[in-house]
């Protein structure tokens, strides 16, 4: 008992080495950016999200509701928008928008968001625990189709299709997981993949465009 208790001393004596006075005078501004945290929930439920428990918000997101269309924001769920909210560095904030009324964008318990964005004119669901990397990107439509001879017009939900992650899912920084697709629980999406087809659970998706291969698991 006694030399498990000098064991644990010593971690933490060793944990506290590891920071510098610029580390702690970072942790600290950290904690400041909680602060105007309750700002942007109120201003979410102003706007018409609607919350299932507490939200943290790092930074101001970009929200937008449709008429009569569904934002449901889970307990314990985190959105990272400030520029030093996440160790890469956010080079804009979260987005969040339904973009057609009858749109649903629903975000379980505990999931991360950080520089994501997330449009849906049909529906996106992110299941409990997930968290998408910096600069992430889930896009349930195409937004332009092509009219006439040389232009474009806004789709309006014409080739909308709902996406869902599960739960327990990882998304690495700035992929990008398009229409129509559904991802299994504990699947790992790799960095700056872009995703057209499913991803079963517990498999990974990588590259442009993802291929799925079985996950590697680390002994122990």
């Amino acid at each position: 008992m006694e030399s498990a208790k000098l064991q644990e001393r010593e971690l933490r004596a060793g944990e506290a080495n590891e920071h510098t006075a610029a580390t702690r005078l970072g942790w600290l501004a950290g904690q400041v950016r909680h602060g105007p945290s309750f700002l942007w929930r109120w201003e979410a439920r102003f706007k018409g999200v609607r919350f299932l428990g507490r939200a943290l918000f790092l930074g101001r997101p970009i929200i937008s509701v449709a008429s009569a269309s569904r934002f449901v924001i889970g307990d314990g769920a985190t959105i990272a928008s400030a520029v030093r909210a996440n160790p890469l560095g956010l080079s804009q904030p979260s987005v969040l928008r339904t973009m057609l009324s009858g749109a649903q964008l629903i975000l379980g318990p505990r999931v991360g968001l950080s520089g994501t964005v997330l449009c849906a004119a049909a529906s996106i669901e992110i299941g409990e625990g997930t968290i998408c990397g910096a600069g992430t990107m889930i896009l349930d439509n195409d937004f332009h189709v092509p009219s006439g001879e040389w232009d474009w017009e806004l789709e309006k939900g014409k080739t909308a299709r709902p996406v869902k992650l599960g739960r327990g899912v990882f998304v690495g920084a700035r992929a990008i997981i398009l229409k129509g697709v559904t991802i299994g629980d504990r699947a790992v999406i790799g960095a700056g993949a872009v995703v057209t087809k499913d991803v079963p659970a517990g498999s990974m998706a990588a590259g442009n465009p993802a291929r799925v291969q079985p996950q590697r698991r680390e002994k122990g």
